[in-house]
């Protein structure tokens, strides 16, 4: 993810609250120049001896308004075609100043930038930022800074150099690349800011209250810019790549012959429909160069969120997101588009015989897809993405006979967005809508939904000229249609679970052909002043389902709450900061139904000498699982206590760490869990870095789901005793800030052993050990031969039911090497090579030499050689 420690700063900016929103506005002119500066750090061009130097900076962090401790100095001027800014940053220790090169958009070290507010709609800003070595930076924030785009890569220039007084940077920002509003005043927003990193001092040019609601609204001016006209971008970047995949031989299988070369092209395009909407374009991308999602256990019912790492799908997805869950985590991730939908594994699993093979896509081919994004003059923010994915076919061998199966159809995926300002933003009303349309027929697929659409309408208002206040709400609508084998697999998958035999409120209905639901938020509150909160409420019926083309975790609930801090933003003693917060929650279901409630107490502190620390606690009480049992009937679930400890040191050193800790205890001993983990980073010079990341957990769950039994209606649950270590390790070697090289690893070993299998009897008992049936060594037998346990629940010596043994170990090895070449701006090459090593067996006991050992010498790595080039072509 592109993040640097500006974006960390200044999102606090957006979350932090105000008293001193009133505060006057800075002016500064831009000057004309028909002779523009030669972008070389040196500032002392004739272009430079013209116009005025703005300055007097104030520091945002630590000490909010007061002088910055060091001087800086800017210039802004302007030609036809382009933007040009200087900066002068003082330092009275010129030795002291951090220089890091680092890939672009991971800059760290002392840096300088500026953002624009160029639609002047007090919404947006355009951020450009360089550090002291001349790595770039840049992201577009919007709604008043409250969300950060940091995947906008624009074609812009910049340098540095070193002063006996300071350094000084120079950028030249190129008009096609800024949107912005033509206006007869010629005024927009726009700030100035620097980092001193060896303190971590923050100051602004036009001062921000820390405590402020928002932070695009309290930009100063920048005027003069009377007569600038548009340069729209239009760019074409074709690419082509080659590979090799090495992999495990298998004897008589045509398909895996070890090796398997592979070419591809496509192109990449770039064009201004006007000066504030832009199209971009993708034919048969290729996201080899992405690194790997890491190594998960997931023993619940749904699918792991991953988060999307495709340039083309990252890039201006705060216009496209449409969320309707809350805050961040499970409930957080709920969104009308979910871009990882997209170029999904294929739903269709090949069953095979013996003598058959099987060749199948790891993922299903993107054809093309197309996005338009921008936002008009009068405040009309428009997203819409447009994608065709291919039609996926394994394909199978079966003594040397071919055939073909069908395992994701062609589908088409279409997605609009759009927001309209009032008021300076203080207000806003939007809405999105989103369909996924599949080509079943031919297929053979009956299994998947046709069609999905969904929709929804959303509003928020902050209340003052300070905007400490705020309402906001969201609402949307899903329908889904198709035959009624794949409806009827919709209502009994874990995201509805109508098959509960306690829920009057739902049951299936297998001649359905079309399944509705609906959900929304509502939240209000206090976000400017030391003191802020928010109550929210959420809601989803038992038809709401967004998982075509969005992220909907389990339908079915109602959730309110309410959050509350109050930041002590005044350094004294040993502290820079302080901020305690609580949380409370409690949930219900559609039937009325009381599921949980929960309560959560944290602090965060930062410390003068730059440490952190961040501790706190919840706790939930005895509550009602709906899920629990996979479409059975609802469970009581032991009440839990969670707790964690994270320790960070001083960011700014040549090595620093964070280290964590974590726990929880359920009653009546039904769970326990530990884990802990650090994160240490070593920078010895100016250009290489390497993160090493360890962790290790242990939990314990007596209530672990393991099956249904159909029959006689049995739902068996175990004991669980499962150990994960993980360690990742990272390394960044940057030659240049256009030449790097990049390794990611991650070793993962878990073991999961199973015991104390136990059958569900009285969910809903008052002890927990009147819920269910320990099964005794009488009734269980373990058939070694078979690998599965055998069940003779009434002694009569006749087996009554069988379950395999779940016990598994799942050891994975990932890893990643890339090297960049930025050889001009927007013309890449890149030389990767991938690796995954990985090693399932059922004896779920865990020994870290004997993992270690499966994983690197029982199977032969699955590895990718890649070369990509791709070249930028300016048409305008």
């Amino acid at each position: 993810m592109k993040r640097i420690a500006i974006a960390a700063v200044f999102a606090l900016l957006c979350t932090l609250v105000s008293a001193q929103d009133t505060l006057q506005k800075k002016t500064y002119p831009a000057t004309f120049t028909s002779s523009p500066p030669e972008i070389d750090g040196s500032i002392e061009d004739a272009a430079w001896q013209s116009g005025s130097w703005g300055g007097d900076f104030i520091q945002y962090e630590p000490h909010n308004g007061a002088p910055s401790s060091q001087q800086t100095d800017f210039k802004i001027i302007f030609d036809e075609n382009n933007i040009y800014v200087a900066i002068r940053a003082y330092d009275t220790s010129v030795d002291s100043i951090v220089r890091r090169i680092s890939r672009r958009d991971n800059g760290d070290g002392d840096f300088v930038g500026i953002s624009f507010d160029s639609y002047f709609d007090r919404q947006t800003g355009f951020t450009f930022i360089t550090n002291a070595a001349g790595v770039k930076n840049d992201f577009i924030w919007a709604r008043d800074g409250q969300v950060e785009d940091d995947t906008w890569d624009p074609i812009w220039f910049t340098s540095t150099k070193l002063y006996e007084w300071g350094w000084a940077a120079e950028m030249k920002i190129p008009l096609t690349q800024l949107r912005f509003r033509l206006s007869d005043g010629g005024t927009w927003g726009v700030e100035v800011f620097r980092r001193l990193f060896r303190s971590q001092q923050l100051s602004v040019w036009q001062h921000i209250d820390r405590n402020s609601s928002g932070m695009i609204h309290n930009f100063g001016e920048l005027t003069g810019l009377t007569g600038i006209q548009p340069r729209k971008q239009a760019d074409i970047t074709p690419f082509v790549v080659g590979s090799l995949e090495t992999f495990e031989r298998e004897e008589g299988n045509p398909f895996a012959t070890g090796t398997a070369w592979k070419y591809n092209a496509g192109l990449d395009a770039k064009f201004g429909i006007t000066n504030n909407m832009t199209l971009d374009l993708t034919v048969n991308p290729d996201f080899g160069q992405v690194e790997a999602d890491p190594s998960v256990v997931n023993l619940t019912a749904y699918e792991t969120f991953f988060e999307e790492k495709r340039p083309f799908f990252i890039e201006g997805n705060n216009i496209t997101s449409f969320q309707t869950g809350i805050g961040d985590g499970d409930i957080g991730y709920d969104n009308l588009f979910y871009s990882r939908r997209i170029g999904r594994s294929p739903h269709i699993w090949v069953e095979t015989d013996d003598n058959e093979f099987v060749r199948a896509p790891r993922n299903t081919p993107i054809i093309s897809a197309a996005k338009l994004t921008g936002k008009t003059p009068d405040g009309l923010s428009v997203g819409i993405v447009e994608a065709v994915t291919a039609e996926g076919k394994a394909e199978i061998d079966f003594n040397g006979e071919r055939s073909w199966q069908t395992v994701e159809p062609l589908t088409n995926y279409f997605v609009s967005r759009v927001m309209k300002d009032y008021n300076g933003g203080k207000t806003v009303i939007g809405g999105g809508f989103t369909n996924t349309h599949r080509f079943l027929d031919g297929t053979g697929i009956n299994s998947l939904v046709k069609n999905a659409n969904t929709a929804g309408l959303d509003f928020s208002h902050y209340f003052g000229d300070d905007r400490k206040w705020y309402l906001s709400a969201a609402m949307a609508g899903s329908n889904l249609t198709g035959s009624t084998e794949a409806v009827e697999e919709l209502q009994t998958s874990p995201v509805h679970f109508y098959q509960r035999p306690d829920a009057d409120y739902v049951e299936v209905d297998p001649t359905r052909t079309s399944l509705n639901g609906y959900g929304g938020t509502v939240q209000g509150g206090k976000v400017g002043g030391h003191w802020k909160f928010t109550a929210f409420g959420y809601f989803k019926s038992p038809g709401f389902d967004l998982n075509d083309l969005g992220y909907l975790q389990n339908a079915d609930a109602i959730l309110t709450g309410l959050w509350s801090a109050y930041e002590f933003d005044k350094p004294f003693s040993i502290f820079r900061r302080i901020r305690p917060n609580a949380n409370f929650w409690t949930g219900w279901d559609f039937g009325g139904t009381h599921l949980f409630t929960g309560g959560n107490m944290s602090v965060y502190s930062d410390f003068k000498n730059l440490w952190w620390t961040s501790i706190g606690a919840n706790f939930e009480g005895n509550s009602l699982s709906n899920t629990l049992l996979r479409g059975g009937p609802s469970m009581l679930y032991p009440s839990n206590l969670n707790w964690f400890i994270n320790i960070g040191s001083n960011q700014s050193k040549m090595i620093y760490f964070s280290f964590w800790l974590n726990g929880g205890t359920g009653d009546n001993e039904a769970s326990r869990r530990s884990a802990a983990g650090f994160n240490l980073t070593a920078k010895p010079g100016q250009s290489f870095s390497i993160t090493l990341s360890p962790s290790y957990s242990i939990r314990m769950n007596s209530l672990q789901y393991l099956k249904h039994i159909d029959e006689g209606d049995r739902y068996l649950l175990s004991q669980i005793d499962q150990q994960i270590v993980s360690m990742s390790l990272r390394l960044n070697y940057n030659i240049t800030p256009e030449l790097s090289i990049q390794y990611w690893g991650q070793p993962f070993l878990a073991a999961m052993d199973y015991s104390r299998f136990k059958v569900v009897t009285d969910p809903r008992a008052d002890n927990l050990e009147d819920r269910y049936h320990l099964l005794t060594d009488s009734e269980l037998e373990y058939d070694a031969a078979d690998n599965v346990y055998n069940v003779d629940d009434n002694n009569d010596g006749t087996t009554d039911y069988s379950f395999d043994n779940p016990d598994n170990n799942f050891d994975q090895f990932l890893s990643n090497l890339v090297a960049r070449w930025e050889f001009r701006p927007g013309s890449t090459v890149y030389l990767v090579w991938s690796q995954t090593r990985s090693y399932n067996d059922n004896t779920g006991s865990f020994s870290l030499d004997q993992n270690l050992n499966n994983l690197y010498t029982e199977n032969e790595p699955y590895n990718v050689f890649l070369v990509k080039f791709t070249y930028r072509f300016g048409l305008r």
